[in-house]
């Protein structure tokens, strides 16, 4: 599927971000005058407007074609929310979303870097390495910075995963927040050497190359079947190899 494109610098976006969500709730009214009211999920609608400025001709020139190959508001594509967790679940490591291996045990209510019990306390009882990774239904190639916080009783090494691509980083007796920044297939998760047990918390994966404040997430911030609000892209040249335009992207669930 047609995926949107990033910046030079690995970014999707430029601030201001405005991202709008329209929820839908159907009313049935009965003949005595009383009414009964539901949420539906399948009418929410989200919409967020993309400003950019100081565009590279190189990166105008990738927006102009994503805006042709979509043909404005014809074709579906895959949409990374710059702002929010592209991971589903990532506090519910006990999820189906998360596959672990057969001898890791994950275990919830355990104290958080942030004052509250969001942290999980994971095992690994094998006599090899084990692993919890989710994969996202991303596109491979892009940028990603993936993050978490750890922590554990004695001093030892745990495994950043993206793909294929490994990332070994040093874990203390206090929580740390540990950053994997690449270029890799959108499979991201951790890997904990025989014997060894751990803690963590705010597991976090972005489009972009640096971590940002930790959102927990339930549905994910990836998008399949987004779609240009707009049929006609406005262009300001300010400059040689300065542009600016606005880009208005919506989802919705029925669709």
């Amino acid at each position: 599927m047609l995926v949107y494109p990033q910046l030079g610098s690995g970014a999707l976006s430029q601030f201001p971000v405005v991202r709008r969500r329209k929820l839908r709730t159907v009313v049935n009214r009965s003949l005595d005058g009383r009414s009964v009211k539901l949420a539906d999920p399948f009418g929410a609608v989200t919409e967020w407007s993309l400003q950019y400025a100081g565009l590279s001709d190189d990166e105008m020139s990738a927006i102009e074609q994503f805006f042709a190959a979509a043909e404005g508001t014809l074709n579906a594509f895959t949409f990374l929310d710059p702002a929010s967790n592209l991971l589903a679940w990532s506090g519910q490591l006990d999820n189906a979303v998360w596959q672990r291996g057969p001898q890791l045990t994950v275990t919830g209510g355990v104290a958080d870097p942030t004052g509250g019990t969001g942290a999980w306390h994971i095992v690994n009882s094998g006599e090899g390495a084990q692993s919890v990774t989710e994969t996202l239904a991303a596109p491979g190639g892009y940028v990603y910075c993936f993050s978490a916080y750890v922590r554990a009783q004695q001093a030892g090494t745990v495994t950043m995963l993206m793909g294929s691509q490994r990332a070994d980083q040093a874990v203390g007796s206090d929580w740390g927040r540990i950053v994997f920044t690449s270029s890799g297939d959108p499979t991201f998760g951790l890997e904990a050497p025989a014997g060894m047990a751990l803690d963590v918390f705010g597991m976090q994966v972005e489009p972009q190359a640096a971590a940002s404040v930790y959102q927990a997430s339930t549905t994910g911030g990836v998008y399949e079947n987004a779609r240009l609000r707009d049929d006609a892209l406005t262009i300001t040249t300010t400059d040689l190899n300065c542009h600016s335009c606005t880009v208005n992207i919506i989802h919705a669930e029925h669709l």
